[in-house]
């Protein structure tokens, strides 16, 4: 008797299951032990593999596969990395799982400012082993604010530096490709991204400078070779037109 095919259930034995998978591993080239280390980094080699972890993660028994199971290890930890999309009215900080911002008091002008937002962002950035700052961008407004605006990038690099601590400027451009997939994508669409991708609500009146510099800090952690998700072939471009550091030159 003809059955739909929506109630046919097939049903495989451990062997066979094993079998399927070591075929399939063999047509990507890898080991389990490979993928399952692409799986814990987040950066799949290709669709192919992560669609594959998806269906067999932590069902494989690599004694079956005739693998040597990864030794046990210390699990790594993952590097400090902090983003920051710098403003001299609401500044956006951002490490892996939080944001925050850095608003200087109504009023507070100049030199004093510039002081209170330098010595927060120092605060955040201690301990870290690399800060990603959002570079300049060329558009119009008054001449005065890009001047401070440009010296507030320098001391946050400078204060870096006197910190030994690498930093990375990526073109606001780069961070929204990384983002959304285009250059030109806009504030509101970088938001929805890292709500998407990370899973991070970005709210209230800082919520622009706060998705703009927790995608600066995965932008820094991708570099690093610890990806917070899975990121389009087309996305990952953005990293590569930004300005990543060497230690070369840090105080000592």
């Amino acid at each position: 008797m003809q059955r739909d095919s929506d109630d046919v259930v097939i049903e495989v034995t451990e062997a066979e299951f094993h079998e399927a998978v070591r075929a399939s591993l063999a047509r990507l080239g890898l080991t389990y032990a490979e993928l399952e280390d692409q799986a814990r980094r987040r950066d799949f080699t290709s669709a192919q593999a992560h669609s594959l972890w998806t269906s067999i993660g932590g069902a494989v028994n690599t004694n079956l596969l005739g693998e040597q199971a990864a030794p046990a290890t210390r699990k790594p930890t993952v590097p400090k990395v902090i983003g920051l999309d710098l403003s001299l009215t609401c500044t956006g900080v951002a490490g892996e799982g939080w944001t925050d911002t850095i608003r200087p008091r109504a009023g507070v002008r100049g030199h004093l400012r510039l002081a209170f937002i330098v010595e927060q962002v120092a605060d955040h950035i201690r301990g870290a082993e690399l800060v990603v700052i959002e570079g300049p961008s060329f558009g119009g407004g008054v001449a005065h604010r890009h001047e401070d605006l440009a010296g507030l990038r320098v001391m946050v690099r400078h204060a870096c530096w006197r910190r030994s601590i690498p930093y990375a400027v990526v073109p606001p451009s780069c961070r929204a490709l990384y983002a959304t997939g285009k250059g030109s994508g806009s504030k509101g669409a970088v938001r929805d991204a890292v709500r998407t991708r990370y899973g991070v609500e970005c709210d209230g009146p800082g919520r622009y400078d706060q998705a703009d510099a927790y995608t600066l800090l995965a932008m820094g952690l991708h570099h690093l070779g610890w990806p917070l998700a899975v990121v389009p072939d087309t996305n990952r471009r953005g990293l590569d037109g930004s300005q990543w550091p060497t230690t070369e030159g840090l105080a000592a």
